[in-house]
């Protein structure tokens, strides 16, 4: 009986950690359209099929989609990436970053 005790607030803290995930991912999807990444990146049907964003997650890191966010100049040197026009780094809250972030990271194949 005691390990029902114990056991139910480790579940409504992760019903509550869950939920500020999801808070965050819808959040995230809302920035993507409010930022018009859509005009060059496309997920799924929607936006511009010369960046898809399709299995993003599958192919980098959390800290790699964070840092094209936020030094796309630095990143476009590392990768020695050529698509034109270069994406431009973007001065969001850190919320907002962590918000694109989570949402990005959930686009895997």
């Amino acid at each position: 009986m005691r390990w029902i005790i114990i056991a139910i607030p480790i579940c409504l803290g992760m019903t509550t950690a869950a939920a500020a995930q999801d808070a965050k991912v819808s959040k995230g999807e809302k920035l993507y359209v409010e930022q018009k990444c859509s005009l060059c990146h496309s997920i799924g049907d929607k936006g511009n099929k010369k960046g898809p964003l399709d299995g993003l997650a599958s192919k980098m890191k959390v800290d790699e989609i964070r840092e094209w966010i936020v030094d796309a100049p630095g990143m476009t040197a590392k990768a020695k990436a050529t698509r034109k026009p270069l994406m431009k780094a973007y001065a969001l809250p850190k919320e907002d970053v962590d918000a694109l972030v989570a949402y990005l990271a959930t686009l895997k194949k």
